[in-house]
């Protein structure tokens, strides 16, 4: 199914009643956390903006309390909000098939600030096939650790976490990600069969102090990807990979599930996008 279909909460335009977007709300985001998304990320606004809940017409209040199930009115003095979405978008990827392809380098020493859990696999957090936008838009400046066993930095293990090769796949199409902002906060934006969300990012990887610790830059950038990818309007498509059983994404070319073959592109795609 789509992302869209996901949701069970919609966002619109007060005046318009236009579509904005919306969430999946497993109970991680709070309603200081959908304030935060909207006008950091979603929205270009330089006048407050007001959101109420459509049953009640009460405003959002701005607290750590989960935010709920429903659809919203926003409304903004500077008019038509469908103007004011951002026209960033995330980047895509490839889904990783295992770490095969990595260097074992960066393999280790994840492996050895994370722990050697059987099962669980190195992955990047901004992906390694996009090494050109990495240079280009100077995202080393995030990687502290330059005496690291790395021959490029987006091989640094602080570009690197342990993850379940079923997360593996999630985190690559943006279903889940860890807010630095907020505790290092999981959030899941699909159905969570996991039960992550609302968990903790492990201590092991984010020791204050530590050189190798995941670079909270990249967290964000991440996360930031997350809210693109599931967030604005009806939410990017979700390619057709070998996902594993359980996640909802299993059966070949499901409904709302788009195939590669359908935009001419092959197995060995080059992921494009803006780094948003």
């Amino acid at each position: 199914m789509s992302r869209s279909c996901l949701r069970n909460v919609n966002l619109f335009d007060g005046l318009t009643r236009d579509h904005l977007g919306g969430v999946r709300q497993n109970g991680s985001i709070t309603s200081i956390n959908s304030f935060n998304m909207l006008t950091d990320i979603l929205l270009v606004v330089e006048a407050p903006i007001t959101i109420k809940l459509r049953d009640t017409g009460h405003p959002l209040p701005l607290n750590t309390e989960p935010f709920k199930a429903g659809d919203y009115d926003i409304f903004c003095s500077q008019g038509n909000l469908r103007r004011k979405i951002t026209d960033d978008v995330c980047m895509l990827r490839l889904v990783n098939q295992g770490e095969s392809a990595q260097e074992d380098s960066f393999r280790d020493g994840v492996r050895a600030r994370d722990g050697s859990w059987c099962g669980f696999e190195a992955a990047h957090i901004f992906p390694m096939e996009q090494e050109e936008l990495w240079n280009k838009n100077n995202y080393s400046q995030w990687i502290t650790n330059e005496t690291g066993c790395h021959s490029a930095t987006i091989d640094s293990i602080q570009n690197g976490i342990l993850l379940s090769a079923s997360m593996h796949r999630l985190f690559d199409v943006y279903f889940v990600g860890v807010n630095p902002d907020d505790n290092y906060k999981i959030t899941h934006f699909s159905y969570d069969n996991w039960g992550v969300d609302n968990r903790v990012l492990e201590d092991v990887c984010r020791k204050e102090g530590s050189s190798d610790r995941v670079a909270d830059g990249l967290c964000r950038w991440h996360f930031r990807q997350c809210v693109l990818a599931n967030t604005k309007g009806d939410g990017e498509p979700v390619f057709e990979h070998d996902f594993p059983p359980g996640t909802g994404y299993d059966r070949r070319d499901p409904p709302g599930v788009v195939s590669r073959r359908a935009y001419g592109i092959g197995a060995q795609f080059p992921a494009s996008g803006f780094a948003g």
